[in-house]
């Protein structure tokens, strides 16, 4: 845009009036009229090159009031340029002029074409015309581009033009601007005035006891943010009874998200306040009539806990946990389940123990034999964190029947997040307590009709060889690795492949020889030229692990042998063999069997043979 035909430069690019002056705003207007939605994006996402082609004065003056007319744009486009001005305060002037991004621009003498596309815009600034658009993600990036601008204004300046702005959202005829008007109290409060500071909490005050449900869920969701800026007595006199209305409002939607404001407000008050001031309506909120607002207690339940401190933990959370862990609903359930480790791990050391096994223990019992599979599974997945916290001796007398019962569940997720986990109880008792119950559980999932289910146990496999150790898993588990790779699921093969190397990784170099070259190499033999093609996919990853010699010896004479397929598509896989393994073999090795196969291959019938085989002669440097 700013190129050879830039501002300034060359004759008649504004439209033929001989003012080029204009060219950079003069295409922005043509682009943004066009049509074209993805054309109209990208000259938005152009601005920062237009606004530097202009200089700071013309893009105060002629850009920020041009802009103002595309407020009536598609989402999409609306978005990119909400984006696009929180990083424009550079570009109008720096800090000094970051108003000009809030306070309509004045017009200059602007070409006539320029004129008539302004004539019908307010001129009422950008972001804040995007502030109250419908869409709600447009809106949330104009907030946050308003938020970075406030950053950079000085308070005179914040006073005198951005707490304005907030204002006038925040008494808006549009439920729009109000919720956009309560993401911004925060980001001026702390460098307001007194006067202003008092005025700012009225407005958010108003916000908070709004008749539309959207804007009350707005300031429920920013209360916390907000109480963290202001001074503790207003957090005291005025915070904790919006957060007492808004936790008692009729709709859950905003008893919920003050729920989250909760966690807030509890870090800024001392532990008598806390007792007085907010656990009345905590405790009423774990016990409300909505699930979705206990659902908002578990899934917060760690921050509480930590907010609140040890002392009320004990009284108050502990009773409300154990009702959540029993909750009707599904849904709570699992979320307190998958709190179960954290609120262990956060108690304080002295009684943990007793609080677990009293408290805690008997209500996680109930849930391994839950009604539904989620709540099942979200347990599963931390359940064995509980063994490094409760030591060798309880895992094995009251963890240990737990993990397998849940080995052997009829759910492949809660197997699969117990074995997942496996590393927790090896620190603490040893695989070896759970092997006979892991097998079965481990070939069901190897075997699982859900392919993801079965990709998910090859990723664990190597971490399960370790523990196990070599001799137990040759014995039972080298079976199931080989088996995947002849699996009908090109993602299940391809795991296999990188396990395998793994394998060896671990295991070593004289194993791989041993006990997985010969199955591999086998497999160049198989009726299935998938197989066949899986045999140079292992070859690839294997040479690596184990080796010039085993490479040389035992796999490159597989390979070669393979040039020879019937069919095409193995035989460029063999080429793509050569060349991978080719910078592991010796001199020798190279120019007296690799040569002359990929020369040969390069005189292939088929091109993509040809293709492959060149390359590798020109890789290797085999010319």
């Amino acid at each position: 845009m700013a190129g050879a035909a830039g501002p300034g430069t060359g004759s008649g690019a504004a439209g033929g009036d001989g003012d080029d002056s204009l060219y950079p705003i003069a295409v922005l207007i043509d682009e943004l009229r066009n049509e074209d939605v993805q054309l109209r994006l990208n000259s938005i996402k152009k601005l920062s090159t237009i606004a530097l082609a202009l200089g700071v004065e013309r893009t105060r003056t002629e850009l920020l009031p041009f802009l103002t007319d595309t407020i009536y744009d598609e989402d999409e486009v609306l978005l990119a340029l909400a984006e696009q001005l929180g990083n424009f305060t550079g570009l109008v002037g720096g800090p000094d002029f970051a108003h000009c991004l809030l306070t309509p621009s004045g017009i200059c003498h602007l070409g006539h074409e320029i004129l008539a596309v302004l004539q019908k815009s307010c001129l009422q600034p950008p972001l804040e015309s995007l502030a109250t658009v419908e869409e709600t993600v447009v809106r949330d990036k104009a907030v946050e581009s308003l938020r970075q601008i406030s950053q950079e204004h000085t308070p005179l300046a914040l006073e005198a033009h951005f707490v304005p702005l907030v204002k006038r959202l925040a008494s808006g005829d549009w439920f729009t601007s109000r919720t956009s008007a309560c993401g911004l109290f925060s980001v001026c409060y702390p460098r307001a005035s007194n006067a202003v500071k008092a005025e700012i909490r009225q407005h958010f005050r108003s916000l908070c006891s709004d008749d539309t449900p959207m804007v009350r869920r707005a300031a429920a969701s920013k209360l916390g943010e907000f109480a963290k800026v202001l001074e503790l007595d207003s957090v005291k006199s005025e915070i904790v009874p919006l957060f007492t209305n808004l936790a008692s409002d009729e709709q859950d939607s905003v008893r919920l998200l003050a729920v989250e404001a909760c966690v807030s407000i509890a870090q800024l008050l001392s532990q008598d306040d806390l007792e007085v001031l907010v656990m009345p309506t905590l405790r009423q909120a774990a016990e409300d009539k909505s699930w979705r607002v206990r659902y908002m207690v578990a899934d917060k339940f760690s921050e509480l806990q930590k907010a609140v401190g040890p002392k009320i933990t004990q009284n108050d959370l502990i009773p409300a946990f154990q009702n959540l862990l029993k909750d009707c609903e599904a849904e709570v359930r699992a979320a307190a389940a998958h709190k179960v480790k954290e609120l262990c791990e956060n108690l304080p050391s002295e009684g943990r123990e007793t609080i677990i096994m009293n408290q805690v223990l008997p209500y996680i019992k109930e849930l391994v034999s839950d009604t539904n599979q989620h709540v099942k599974s979200a347990l599963a997945s931390v359940i064995m964190g509980l063994s490094t916290i409760l030591g060798k001796d309880n895992t094995i007398e009251h963890l240990l029947p737990l993990f397998l019962a849940q080995l052997k569940d009829e759910c492949p997720e809660v197997r699969l997040n117990i074995i997942s986990n496996l590393d927790c109880v090896n620190e603490v008792i040893g695989i070896r307590q759970l092997s006979q119950s892991l097998l079965p559980a481990i070939v069901e999932l190897a075997e699982d009709a859900k392919w993801r289910v079965r990709l998910a146990i090859i990723e664990y496999m190597p971490l399960l060889a370790g523990q196990l150790g070599v001799e137990f898993f040759d014995e039972k588990l080298n079976s199931l690795c080989m088996a995947w790779l002849v699996d009908h699921v090109y993602a299940i093969r391809e795991a296999a492949t990188n396990n395998l190397m793994k394998l060896v990784q671990k295991f070593g170099t004289e194993w791989a020889q041993n006990t997985i070259v010969p199955k591999v190499l086998v497999m160049a033999n198989d009726p299935n030229y998938l197989h066949r093609m899986t045999t140079l996919f292992c070859i690839n990853v294997l040479s690596e692990a184990c080796g010039q010699e085993i490479t040389t010896k035992q796999m490159l004479p597989i390979v070669l042998k393979m040039a020879g397929d019937q069919v095409a598509n193995v035989r460029f896989n063999v080429a793509k063999s050569l060349q991978k393994i080719g910078p592991i073999l010796d001199t020798d090795a190279l120019q007296e069997e690799v040569k002359p196969v990929l020369q040969k291959l390069g005189q292939d019938e088929d091109m993509d043979v040809k293709y492959f085989a060149q390359e590798a002669i020109s890789v290797l440097a085999l010319a």
